[in-house]
């Protein structure tokens, strides 16, 4: 090797054995400033929470809470065929009904049934003779608009009556409501 040779190897490698870089003006481009920072990825997580950020700031700006009346509470959860959740955490269990539990046959279509009348709506609560039951649920019989939940998921066949004071304001109506879903086969009643 001569001499020339050894001093160009020499000028091209640090003694530390690795190469040198070339240094550009600061800001020549982004990737020179990612290089500098450690690595290409800190400057797209940087960019990708600004965009997480920028995003959820437009989606709240715009997202308008369903309107609900003076008197409507809003469901923000269906448990099942006949209980749900309120927004202010309160649960609402339907008076003189009982659609069947988890594992019955029929469960999920109850439950179905009860989420596409009352899921993220405004519902009116009309109190009957009981005001809470042992595990600490509203007793109640629930309203979305001009439709009655409770006597609709006994008419359809999704539930039965279940009276336990016979001063129940609607439990007549109930009761006919289930003795026609039964006569004609409707929903749980197909089931028998």
């Amino acid at each position: 090797m001569t001499a020339r040779r050894a001093r160009r190897s020499r000028a091209a490698k640090p003694a530390t054995g690795r190469t040198a870089r070339t240094h550009r003006p600061f800001g020549a481009s982004l990737r020179s400033f990612a290089l500098r920072c450690g690595t290409g990825k800190t400057l797209g997580v940087v960019l990708l929470v600004l965009a997480a950020f920028a995003a959820s700031y437009l989606l709240i700006g715009r997202y308008a809470p369903p309107a609900i009346g003076p008197d409507e509470s809003l469901v923000v959860r269906v448990i099942d065929g006949d209980t749900v959740e309120l927004a202010d955490g309160s649960r609402v269990r339907y008076l003189c009904i009982d659609t069947p539990e988890r594992g019955e046959p029929f469960y999920a279509e109850a439950s179905e049934r009860n989420r596409e009348l009352v899921d993220a709506k405004g519902v009116r609560l009309e109190p009957g003779v009981e005001d809470i039951d042992k595990y600490g649920r509203l007793l109640r019989y629930v309203y979305v608009d001009d439709v009655f939940v409770n006597a609709e998921l006994v008419s359809e066949g999704y539930a039965r009556t279940l009276i336990f004071d016979e001063d129940e304001p609607h439990a007549e109506l109930l009761r006919q409501l289930e003795a026609e879903a039964e006569a004609a086969n409707r929903g749980l009643w197909a089931l028998e």
